[in-house]
């Protein structure tokens, strides 16, 4: 009989304790195929994810996977981590928790029932460039041309006579 790995035990009780004290606990992943999770917010191959009671909804740590559903961007998804992946559980507070390597090449095939469907990529922001000219004013207020003042730029004061 193979020897049961003490890890799965060890991320419960991390997690216990963080939910004890009052701590958020945090878990960082390995991102491979075996993993269900929002493939927008990996990066260089890891994830973190808040795996609080507010967080989640259906946690369930078994021996094998740790599987859950929370939110991204408002979009409820499946979230499915072998418990191979796992590199780290800490309270996100103090950094207090364990890490662990991870063994990707015993990952167990995963049990989550179907794949998540494909999400729109993620916006990018882009520089917007900037006035070369400063605006010039007269004594009668600003000469903007009777365009009524853009939102959005650094507030300035016009004095009114």
């Amino acid at each position: 009989m193979a020897e049961i790995s003490t890890k799965p035990y060890m991320l419960r009780a991390i997690y216990e304790w963080c939910t004890d004290c009052g701590y958020t606990p945090y878990l960082a992943v390995k991102v491979d195929g075996a993993t269900q999770v929002p493939m927008e917010y990996v990066k260089k191959g890891e994830i973190v994810l808040n795996i609080s009671f507010g967080a989640t909804s259906g946690l369930k740590m078994d021996n094998d996977a740790i599987h859950f559903h929370a939110r991204f961007g408002g979009v409820s998804r499946e979230i499915y981590v072998p418990v191979n992946n796992v590199m780290a559980i800490y309270a996100n507070e103090n950094g207090q928790g364990m890490a662990f390597e991870p063994l990707l090449d015993q990952a167990p095939a995963p049990k989550a029932p179907a794949p998540v469907e494909e999400a729109a990529p993620a916006p990018t922001l882009a520089s917007v460039p900037t006035a070369s000219a400063p605006r010039s004013t007269d004594d009668n207020g600003p000469d903007d041309g009777g365009e009524p003042p853009k939102k959005g730029g650094r507030p300035t004061l016009t004095r009114i006579k």
